[in-house]
C-alpha cells in the first residue's frame, strides 16, 4: 500500500520530468488520477496552519454555509473560499451541515446508529457530494462543486477506520485541511460509538487508519517550489 511519502516521491518526479497539465486559467499543474494511499501524515508538503484548521472545523460545526462566518471565527476568509462563495458568501462545502443538518438527513447520527447495530457494516456511509451539485455548483455566482463524494467507516479489529474518497485534492491545502476534518469525524465517532458500548458487551474501539482516495490529486504552478 502506498504512503503519503509515495505520493511526495511521485510527484517529485512528474515535476522532474515536467508532465503538466494545463488547466483554464492557463496555469501549469501536476496530477495524479486515482490516487490511493494510506493517509499517514497530516501533510503531504507544506505544514499545517492549526490555528486556521480549528477554525474551519468550528465553522463546519455551526453548519453555516455563509464564508463570512468563517471570517468572525479566524478573522479573515482564505481566498480559496472568498473565489468559491457567492457574492453574498454564500457556498455549499459547508462539511458539518452536510453531515449533520436535517436536510441531508443526520447522515452522521445515522452512521453511528449503523455502526452500534451492525458493527460489521459495509453501509456506515456519509455522502457529501449529490447529483443536484450540477445545477447547484454555480448557482447565483457560486463556484462550488463539493470536492469530497463520500466517507466509509468500517470497525475491523477493534479499529474504526475510514475511507475518505475524494472528487478532486489539491495536495498543498486541500489535503491538509481535508485530512484534519477526516480525523476530526473519525474520532468522533470513536467517542460515540464507545459511549453506547457501555450499556452493550462489546468491545471498545479505538482510531484505526485513515485510506486516501482521490480522483485527481493536483499541485498548482505557483506551489512547485515546494516540491
Amino acid at each position: 500500500m502506498q504512503t503519503v511519502n509515495d505520493i511526495r516521491q511521485e510527484f517529485k518526479q512528474l515535476l522532474q520530468t515536467k508532465e503538466f497539465v494545463t488547466d483554464r486559467s492557463g496555469s501549469k499543474t501536476i496530477e495524479i488520477l486515482g490516487a490511493s494511499f494510506l493517509a499517514n501524515e497530516s501533510a503531504i508538503f507544506g505544514t499545517p496552519n492549526k490555528e486556521y484548521i480549528d477554525a474551519e472545523i468550528e465553522w463546519y460545526k455551526t453548519q453555516s454555509t455563509n464564508i463570512n462566518v468563517l471570517k468572525e471565527i479566524y478573522g479573515k476568509a482564505p481566498a480559496a473560499w472568498q473565489y468559491t462563495a457567492n457574492d453574498s458568501g454564500e457556498v455549499n462545502s459547508n462539511y458539518g451541515y452536510l453531515i449533520f443538518s436535517d436536510r441531508f438527513h443526520r447522515q452522521y447520527d445515522k452512521v453511528v446508529a449503523e455502526l452500534v447495530n451492525n458493527p460489521y457494516s459495509r453501509r456506515a456511509q456519509l455522502v457529501y457530494n449529490r447529483p443536484s451539485i450540477w445545477s447547484e455548483y454555480n448557482e447565483q455566482g457560486k463556484n462550488d462543486f463539493i470536492c469530497t463524494n463520500a466517507q466509509t467507516f468500517y470497525i475491523r479489529d477493534k479499529k474504526l477506520h475510514m475511507v475518505s474518497q475524494m472528487r478532486s485534492n489539491d495536495a498543498i491545502f486541500g489535503y491538509k485541511n481535508d485530512y484534519a476534518w477526516a480525523r476530526y469525524v473519525q474520532g468522533s465517532i470513536v467517542k460515540e460509538y464507545n459511549m453506547y458500548m457501555r450499556y452493550v458487551d462489546r468491545d471498545r474501539v479505538v482510531v484505526g487508519d485513515l485510506h486516501w482516495q482521490v480522483m485527481n490529486l493536483h499541485v498548482y504552478e505557483r506551489h512547485f517550489e515546494l516540491i
